[in-house]
């Protein structure tokens, strides 16, 4: 059985673990998700989207 579930959920999932079992701030994870939205504008766009899915290609295996 393969479960597809798209690595912004999967993200979502671990700041709301953090916020509530970790104590950190919600104003941090706002902050942090802010971070990511200028740098999305950036330059670094592209090597950061070729970066993930480079690592999740490494943990989803190949599966010629």
């Amino acid at each position: 059985m393969t479960v597809s579930l798209p690595l912004v959920v999967l993200l979502g999932f671990f700041a709301w673990g953090a916020v509530k079992f970790l104590g950190v701030r919600t104003w941090i994870v706002v902050l942090i998700a802010l971070f990511g939205l200028w740098l999305s504008d950036t330059f670094m766009a592209p090597a950061i989207e070729s970066g993930t899915r480079s690592g999740v290609d490494i943990v989803n295996g190949s599966h010629d």
